[in-house]
């Protein structure tokens, strides 16, 4: 963390304390203060605020087209929150912006309460925590469920250090619960690319458990599956609510249903609406733009 990061959450905190003294015992904890002087472990996010996720204002423009337009959303630590909206609505270029592939020309994108998000690159963003699965699944075909697995892991993946790797027991256990979780437990030895599509979603969103994210980027994760795989996806994602915070952008309105507590509605770049799916689908505005009559 920069020295910069590290002064501005230190600004945060303070502020914080202040609120909290002047409040004295009406805080939204039911009468206890925030735990603030709580010092973090190391690869901790901090969510004493209430927010795992933080965009406010954003804006995006290529080649004169605003993709995203004055963004503003936030999400809860253990929350998994819906994102629907009609194609070009800025779903897509949001997820490239909270995972570093596009920079924002303005705006902020806080990883918890201290981590800025525009510092860091790709690959720094995913080892701090978010994960990301495009709607394509991208397994390795060759290899079998348990490689793909192993090689999730972080690792030195130099070639003496991955020629002498073996698991521990920790990473065992890990794994054999992820397997479970994933419905690959009876699949653990066949190769990736004789799984249907359904189990090479599920492959790959178990290879993202294997790094234990505390944010998951879901695009479209049940397109092409069968209605079984659909209800398999749907009791999956479910059992990860609360252990790790989701985001998932999907058509599928019964899957949505189905998994769903706060639906946002994207439109040319921005929040049109939030709220319960009924509250959403109820509302005029997305009647127009993306549900239709």
């Amino acid at each position: 963390m920069t020295p910069e990061l590290m002064e501005q959450g230190a600004k945060r905190i303070e502020a914080h304390r202040a609120m909290a003294a002047t409040l004295g015992s009406q805080t939204e904890s039911g009468g206890r203060t925030a735990g603030f002087s709580r010092l973090l472990a190391a690869g901790e996010v901090d969510v004493t605020h209430g927010r795992i996720l933080y965009l406010e204002d954003v804006h995006v423009s290529f080649d004169g087209f605003k993709a995203i337009n004055g963004l503003s959303l936030d999400i809860a630590p253990g929350e998994l929150r819906c994102i629907i909206g009609p194609n070009g609505a800025g779903k897509t270029t949001m997820m490239d912006i909270i995972t570093g592939k596009t920079r924002p020309d303005s705006g902020t994108a806080f990883f918890g309460s201290t981590i800025d998000l525009l510092r860091y690159t790709e690959a720094e963003i995913a080892q701090l925590g978010i994960g990301r699965k495009f709607q394509k699944p991208t397994v390795f075909e060759q290899l079998s469920v348990f490689e793909n697995l192993e090689l999730a892991l972080y690792t030195d993946k130099g070639v003496k250090s991955s020629m002498f790797f073996r698991l521990d027991s920790a990473q065992a256990d890990r794994m054999a619960e992820i397997l479970r979780t994933i419905h690959l437990s009876d699949s653990v030895t066949r190769q990736a690319g004789t799984l249907s599509h359904g189990q090479k979603q599920w492959l790959e969103i178990g290879m993202l458990l294997m790094q234990d994210p505390k944010l998951l980027l879901l695009d479209e994760p049940v397109a092409g599956m069968t209605d079984e795989e659909t209800e398999r996806t749907a009791e999956l994602f479910l059992s990860l609510k609360g252990k790790h915070s989701l985001m998932v952008v999907e058509h599928d309105m019964g899957f949505i249903r189905t998994i769903s507590d706060i639906v946002t509605v994207l439109c040319d770049g921005s929040v049109l609406a939030q709220g319960t799916l009924d509250q959403v689908q109820a509302d005029e505005r997305v009647i127009e733009v993306y549900l239709g009559r």
